[in-house]
């Protein structure tokens, strides 16, 4: 006989997919937006165990924040399901009010759950984590920042941590945002070069096939060169200065900020730009709420800073005039005198001497200080005392840079490449230079810029 043909209006029974039958991950700073009820599955690790003589409190971080999650007793401390901190785990529960609780609300068992079953469903997504070498559930890190480097991987979980590269990924967004904003095309430019940026006894020497070769030490040739194709350009990128500093301040490689623009009157123009381009890194720290969490102040911008000539800076600390450059000193008092003067947390302190500038600054002009040639068109920016943006105008005419290359005396044929740009044409330019890592590190009033810096290099640390 035939097998019996089912009926056209028959339809098949419905397949049971993931998605019905568990919920979709709730992110910890969601979790207050949950009706009362509801069931949810959270993802992270466990941030802290607290065991009470009737119930385990298991704090769960994620990349958003924290949640409290409930369990019983009877499965808590007897359970498996409890792991040690900094195990990943899947939670799944209701969501419960709970006034107490971070954002009010808290995860316990499933509704409907019999007496044995009554705590959530714990899950870890891995082997039981080892202990870990810092206590990441204080509110604060004690532990001595060479601790902390030496296991950095661990140590920037902590969420105070954590909340500082949030800072320095907040003024990344804001500073090119700001950029986008006002015409600039964001580039990428080698970090492997054929020749020193700016001093060849501070350059780390790498074998190139056979040839030398070393990593750069700014963007600054390229940027200019860039400003030859698109007027105004801005790069992110990594930096290396083999210089021996041990310092608080100074790293072997950070995250340089470069601008370059074309078509400016002068250094009075760069630094226009600049002053905007830190309100739009400001005002992104202030948005992103991780400062607001630091409990730091982010500064309000200016709309003009407060501007020095290099010879008035030094009267004004009581240097004498002959001083080449600001000792850090010099920088403090003349931060306070901003902050006194102005209120303000910036000063720009223009004109350095071109002794201690790059051959491809300009000049200031001696209209501006007659019978006086030794000043430049540069500047630096100070932020609270210390120094932050070094920037200005550059030379733009080629036969000015075969003089400046020859006084240095060497060859501009050594800089052929460079200077090719300059016999083709190039407009009246300029640019500056922003330390990401000591932006953050003084806008949060770190000690010592590696605390901020995931894992910095200097003299003494190649690893993690």
């Amino acid at each position: 006989m035939r097998p019996p043909v089912p009926s056209p209006t028959a339809s098949p029974a419905p397949a049971v997919t993931a998605s019905a039958a568990v919920p979709a991950r709730t992110l910890a700073r969601d979790l207050p937006d949950v009706p009362p009820g509801s069931v949810v599955r959270l993802q992270g690790w466990v941030h802290r165990r607290r065991e009470l003589a009737t119930v385990t409190f298991l704090v769960l971080r994620d990349r958003t924040g924290l949640a409290q999650v409930v369990v019983r007793s009877g499965v808590g401390r007897e359970a498996p399901g409890v792991p040690p901190e900094e195990t990943t785990v899947e939670v799944t529960g209701t969501v419960t009010a709970n006034p107490q609780a971070p954002g009010g609300v808290e995860v316990t068992g499933l509704a409907g759950a019999g007496p044995s079953d009554a705590g959530p469903v714990i899950t870890p997504l891995t082997d039981a984590a080892e202990t870990p070498p810092v206590e990441l559930w204080r509110p604060a890190l004690t532990a001595a920042l060479p601790t902390m480097l030496d296991h950095a991987a661990v140590a920037w979980r902590h969420p105070a941590q954590k909340a500082r590269w949030e800072v320095a990924a907040a003024s990344l967004r804001g500073f090119r945002a700001t950029l986008d904003a006002a015409g600039f095309t964001e580039v990428c430019t080698p970090k492997l070069v054929g020749t020193a940026t700016e001093s060849g006894a501070n350059v780390f020497p790498v074998d190139y096939f056979g040839r030398p070769a070393y990593l750069a030490q700014s963007p600054q040739f390229y940027k200019q060169q860039m400003v030859g194709v698109f007027e105004r350009v801005y790069e992110v990128g990594p930096v290396f200065r083999a210089e021996p500093h041990d310092t608080v301040r100074h790293l072997a490689e950070y995250r340089s900020l470069d601008v370059e623009l074309g078509f400016v009157r002068d250094h009075r123009d760069v630094l226009a730009v600049l002053r905007d381009v830190l309100a739009g890194m400001a005002d992104a720290v202030r948005g992103s709420g991780a400062a607001e969490r630091l409990g730091v102040e982010v500064p309000r911008v200016p709309a003009e800073f407060p501007v020095l000539h290099f010879a008035d800076a030094l009267e004004l600390v009581g240097a004498p005039s002959d001083e080449p450059d600001l000792a850090p000193e010099h920088e403090r008092a003349l931060g306070e005198w901003a902050r006194a003067e102005h209120g303000s947390d910036f000063v720009a302190v223009e004109g350095y001497p071109m002794a201690k500038r790059p051959f491809y600054t300009h000049p200031e002009p001696a209209r501006q200080r007659p019978g006086d040639s030794r000043w430049s068109n540069s500047f630096d920016l100070l932020f609270r005392g210390l120094e932050l943006v070094t920037g200005g105008q550059r030379l733009h005419r080629y036969a000015d840079y075969v003089a400046a290359i020859e006084a240095r005396g060497e060859d501009p044929a050594s800089y052929a490449s460079y200077l090719e740009a300059f016999r083709h044409g190039m407009p009246p330019h300029g640019g500056f230079a922003i330390g990401l890592e000591r932006w953050v590190a003084r806008l949060v009033g770190a000690a010592n810029v590696r605390e901020v810096t995931p894992f910095p290099r200097d003299l003494h640390r190649l690893t993690p």
